[in-house]
Formats: structure tokens, sequence, C-alpha cells
């Protein structure tokens, strides 16, 4: 079976057993409550010896009864008092064992480590639905008694009784009115996050991001800035095996962000340790960028159709073999992500953050290599600007010349972010003004690129002389948004 995907936004209280629910109806204007149905959930849930899953804010849990029966996984959410749930129905194959699709979903959290039940939990419940006056659900509103045992070395047997108050349809007033309406029955905070947590104690979250200290070194500069793209990047990481949208882009970005500081402070971890994970993230990225190349065409392609009345070949051309070279791309990123070497270089990442073998420059002040790193790569900049001027516009070495610029921008400005905790204004702007070379170049190249791909199409013996036309008008308004691009480029410098 498919996964499928669901924001769970939801309130857990602590109740005394037996302690009597208030009448919901009236909840919200004209609302009303269904009949409560009984369900008996008998779940296992799943972790890693030294429960990292946990450590992480993640539960995995196979259960049975309820409406909902299956595989279920739970991580953090953007969305404010949310939790991301991916839930796998039991299907042909074996329901013992962790579906693939869950199993790709937390391989950057436990890696190569095996899989074990950590805890057992019973619960009897008793579901209410709240409706609106047509009769939709808005909530579901849960009365548990729960018994739990715990799996986990010393561990032991709990029980206690809790409500929660869940979102179905409904919106976040509905929520705070659910709020005071059930602490007003008796209902007390809760004194863990989730029933599993309860079970076997919260797990301490080993969380690498804190606050520099205003005199920190390079190397604690280094190993903060590693920490948080290193999350970005495990967060990304699920999303862009499911192609989410911008996720390919985002973990494109963590990774190269990560390349960026290991070149803009050499010497600050030594380089035995250092280069051979920024030569793995540079093959991660060129796979990212396969795909994310590929996309970002796709949906040129189909704006700049939306404009002609474009023939069956060309569509096919420009976005059915486009749409088809993408899905490749993804397939070929989801075989990277599963790799052993992928998690070789995830673990060699982790001890470069928790360990590093400290370079000849690693006690040097933060503030001072920062502005070493970034006053070098701004004069780099600078001066492959200064070479621009020695080329014809619009020439091949003119335009080549553009794509070293943006590259020397981008370093740029990802060396200027790197030390944005130190708070420093004229780092900042140096970053700032990199932005915007890069944002303006970059949409030169996209349209180079662009061009050059339209041009192979057109070289197609076989394609029509409708499709022919429609191709040079295309290429006209590329070239155009090319001019447009260096224009605001030239303004900005």
């Amino acid at each position: 079976m498919s996964p499928s995907h669901s924001i769970e936004v939801e309130l857990k209280f602590d109740v005394d057993a037996g302690l009597p629910a208030p009448d919901l109806n009236g909840l919200t204007d004209g609302c009303t409550v269904g009949e409560p149905a009984t369900y008996l959930l008998e779940a296992t849930y799943f972790d890693t010896a030294d429960t990292l899953l946990a450590k992480n804010r993640m539960t995995l849990r196979r259960r049975t009864g309820g409406t909902d029966a299956g595989w279920h996984l739970k991580r953090p959410s953007s969305v404010p008092g949310g939790r991301k749930e991916t839930a796998v129905d039991f299907g042909e194959g074996s329901d013992d064992v962790v579906p693939a699709a869950l199993r790709a979903q937390i391989l950057t959290v436990i890696r190569s480590a095996e899989l074990v039940p950590v805890a057992t939990i019973t619960t009897d419940r008793t579901v209410t639905t709240v409706l609106d006056a047509q009769g939709t659900p808005l909530a579901e509103f849960c009365e548990d008694v729960v018994s739990a045992e715990s799996l986990l070395p010393g561990g032991g047997v709990n029980r206690w009784a809790e409500w929660e108050f869940e979102l179905v349809g409904g919106d976040a007033a509905l929520l705070k009115r659910a709020k005071h309406t059930l602490r007003s029955a008796g209902a007390r905070e809760a004194s863990s996050v989730s029933k599993l947590a309860r079970a076997i104690g919260t797990q301490p979250h080993d969380d690498l991001i804190r606050a520099l200290p205003k005199k920190a070194s390079a190397l604690g500069l280094v190993q903060y800035d590693l920490a948080s793209h290193r999350d970005d990047l495990h967060a990304w990481d699920p999303l862009a095996r499911e192609n989410a949208h911008d996720a390919v882009h985002q973990m494109r970005i963590a990774a190269r962000k990560i390349r960026s500081i290991l070149r803009s402070y050499p010497g600050v971890i030594a380089p035995e340790m250092a280069a051979p994970v920024a030569d793995e993230l540079r093959l991660l990225g060129e796979v990212l960028g396969d795909a994310r190349d590929r996309e970002v065409r796709l949906a040129t392609n189909e704006l700049l159709l939306a404009r002609e009345d474009a023939p069956a070949d060309l569509v096919k051309a420009l976005v059915d073999d486009e749409r088809d070279g993408h899905q490749q791309a993804l397939k070929a990123l989801r075989f990277a992500l599963s790799t052993q070497r992928y998690i070789t270089m995830l673990d060699d990442l982790d001890r470069l953050i928790t360990a590093p073998i400290p370079g000849p420059m690693a006690e040097r002040p933060a503030r001072d290599i920062a502005a070493d790193a970034v006053g070098g790569a701004y004069s780099r900049m600078v001066k492959a600007e200064k070479k621009l001027r020695k080329y014809t516009p619009w020439s091949p070495e003119w335009m080549e010349q553009l794509h070293t610029i943006r590259k020397r921008a981008k370093a740029l400005r990802y060396t200027a972010e790197s030390a944005a905790p130190l708070n420093r204004r004229a780092l900042d702007r140096a970053g700032a003004e990199a932005k915007k070379v890069q944002t303006y170049l970059g949409d030169f190249n996209d349209t180079v690129v662009n061009r050059r791909r339209l041009t192979e199409i057109a070289t197609d013996p076989s394609l029509s002389p409708e499709a022919v036309f429609v191709l040079g008008r295309i290429d006209a308004h590329e070239e155009s948004r090319g001019r447009r691009a260096v224009k605001k480029y030239r303004r900005a410098r």
C-alpha cells in the first residue's frame, strides 16, 4: 500500500481515571457530537537500542484496532503544534516488517542501526466526533485508558488516563475553545508529549545547535554552522525522497552550504578529515542538481508553452520528455540516498561536528577568521567582475565570465551567511550584495541553459515546421528574459 500523509494537530491532557467528559455540544456555533465509539488499540513501538528516534522527536509504531490499523511514523512538523504523520496500511507483504517507505523516512537518523521493539501500549479508547451544523467532522475527542510496558532495560509497566482532542476539519479557534472547556472539566497539562515518551521516559535530544559565546573560536563557529546545515540536510532528506515542494532545492542548498563552510575556512579542521566529506557532498550535490535542474526546466517550459499554441510534438519534447527525465532523476536520487556510501558520509559529517581534528587555525578568534573568509570571497567576486571588461558584451567568453561571477557571488553569499551568528553588519551587507548578484545572474544562467536545450531540440529532423516556428518564438522570449536579468545586474553593480 502507498503511504498517506497528514498533519496531526491535537491537544493532550492528563486526567483522573473515570473523570466524566464534558458536554461538547455547542463547542462552536451549531456544532453537535456524534455517538461515541469504543476501540481497543494495541501498538508496538520501534526504535534503535539507544532510542535515536525518540531523541529526534520521532515515533514509529505498528498498531492494530481502531479505524487506522497499520504502521505509523510521526515526526516534527513546521505547522505550530502539529506533527507530520505518515501511515502505511497493512498490505500483501509481511505486516511485521517496517515498510520500506517508512524506513526511508528515518534513514538519516537510524543509519545502519537495527530497529527493535521498545514498548507495547494498549489503549481502551472512546471516540466522540465533533460535527458542524452540516454534519461535517471538525474534531475527534478521545478518552483513553492506557497501559504501557517499556521493553528497554530496566523498563516497567505504567497505567494512566488521558484525553486527546484532535482537529479533523476545525481551526485554531475551535482548538482554543476545546482547551478551555476540557481544562474546566478537570483536565491537566499532559506530563509527556506522547504515550511513548511516558512509557520509556523522555529521551534527551543531543542538540549541538546552541548560541555561540561572544569570544568563539574559529572551530566553534565552524562546528555551529556545520551542525545547523547538517540538521537542515536531515530535515529535507525525507521530503526530497517524496519530491515534496522545494525539498530537492533546499536539500541541495544545505549540502552546498556545508561544502562552502569547509572550503571557506581551510585550516580550521584538519584537511584529511574535512576533504573526504566535501568530496562526497559534491557528488551528492550533482545528483540533487540533476533532479533540481530538470524540475526548473520543466516548470519553465510549461510556463513558456502556456503562451503558445504549440503542436503535440513540441509539447512532447519540452514537457513530456522532460517530465520523464525528471522522474528518472528522482529515481536516481532516491537510490543515492539509500546507499551505504550516503550513510557513511552522514557518519563522517557527524564526526566533523562532534569530534573534529583541529587544524592550525582552529583557535583563531571566530570574528577574525570570518572577516578574512568573507573579505577573500568578496575580492574574488570583484576580480571576476573586473575581468568581464576584457570581453565583448554577449560574446561566448563574456557570458562564460558572467557564469564565473555568479559562482563567486554564491560562494560569497554562503560564506557571509556562515558568519551571521557573529552579528557583524559589514559581513551581513556583503552577503546581501552577493545575493542580488547571484539572483540576477542566476536568472540569466537559467535562460542560457534553457536556450541551449531549445537549440538541441530544434535540430531534431522529425520535428514539425510548426514546432520549429514556436521554438523560435520561445527562444526569443528567453533571450529577452536573459537580457533583462543582465540589465538588473548591471544596475545593481
